[in-house]
């Protein structure tokens, strides 16, 4: 059996130590532990020629904050360029990434593409933002995580390694685990249950103790109709339902319109 590829990010940071969080804990960590994923951070600090190790400064034109600045940020992701290339990566197959809010979304299709990419340099800012001219001559690419504004970019970067590390072959024990994530088919995911059979009244659905898997299939993409009809109605009108789909949604609909 062919040896999966591994994924390594190199993430430039001016806060590293919060990157234990991924390669030392959950999926992450063991895809880290396994050899399947490396992980690598580089501070802008490390790069600096002032002894206060300053890395931001005054923007021009006047405003509150400060902003990055591109020596240091520069010199680490040449750094950054230099460590996945040790590692055997060709230079024209790393692509580096800007986790900022005026970024494209990350969601689900976009990370299963990212995730066949091997070599990822994501860089966190801070502080009011970087300089322009640092993404005009270095960045490729630059992603959001959704409308609105964090502290930094070590969260986002965080959630798009989480995010593209569970899609690589051997991360997951079950492979259908991911297959059956909300948006993985366009809609959300369906409820789940464990034991006990009853808590605080509340029955697990009979449906899923009847050992029927056909019911049991059909009743989980009714959930996952019904769930997206009422929480993210937008998903629906990019999918194409087919009859079967259809007329459980209707169903559903019909239920709850009852129910209310």
């Amino acid at each position: 059996m062919a040896t999966p590829p591994v994924m390594r990010f190199c993430v430039v940071t001016l806060f590293p130590e919060m990157f234990a969080a991924i390669s030392g804990y959950g999926i992450t960590g063991r895809a880290v532990s396994r050899g399947l994923v490396e992980l690598n951070c580089i501070n802008p600090r490390e790069f600096t020629d002032d002894r206060h190790q300053t890395v931001d400064g005054r923007p021009y034109g006047g405003g509150p904050g400060m902003v990055m600045m591109i020596g240091p940020l520069a010199a680490a992701t040449a750094a950054a360029k230099r460590w996945l290339i040790a590692r055997n990566a060709e230079a024209d197959s790393i692509r580096v990434i800007y986790l900022s809010p005026q970024g494209k979304p990350l969601n689900h299709s976009s990370a299963v593409q990212l995730s066949k990419l091997e070599n990822l340099i994501l860089i966190a800012g801070r502080y009011e933002g970087i300089d322009e001219r640092f993404i005009e001559t270095e960045v490729d690419e630059e992603w959001s995580i959704g409308d609105y504004v964090l502290s930094g970019g070590e969260l986002p970067a965080m959630v798009m390694i989480d995010a593209l590390t569970r899609m690589l072959p051997g991360v997951l024990g079950d492979a259908e685990s991911a297959m059956q994530d909300s948006f993985v088919s366009g809609l959300l995911d369906c409820p789940h249950y464990t034991r006990p059979e009853e808590y605080a009244g509340i029955r697990v659905p009979s449906v899923l103790l009847s050992g029927d898997h056909k019911r049991i299939e059909r009743w989980r993409l009714q959930q996952s109709l019904g769930r997206t009809w009422e929480r993210r109605p937008e998903l629906l009108k990019s999918i194409q339902l087919d009859s079967t789909s259809s007329a459980l949604l209707q169903a559903y609909q019909v239920e709850h319109e009852a129910e209310q």
